[in-house]
């Protein structure tokens, strides 16, 4: 099964239309690679990261690298 393939059924289970699902998947894929430019990151892990972040945003969870962000841009 190819990449896309894999994604978009993963999207899917995870409680997307077909259609979404693929769009999702399309869009995690150009972004991971986008990383591996812009970070020098392998694609693997590139996409690790990404998937960490769709499950916990699926589950309502804010992933701790949003928190630092987010308490650096707040106005005091």
């Amino acid at each position: 099964m190819t990449d896309p393939a894999q994604l978009t059924q993963l999207c899917e289970r995870l409680g997307a239309s077909r259609a979404q699902a693929a769009t999702m998947a399309a869009q995690l894929l150009k972004r991971a690679d986008q990383l591996v430019v812009e970070r020098g990151l392998t694609r693997e892990d590139a996409l690790r990261g990404l998937l960490e972040i769709v499950v916990k945003g699926r589950a309502g969870e804010v992933p701790a690298q949003f928190l630092a962000r987010s308490s650096e841009t707040e106005p005091r």
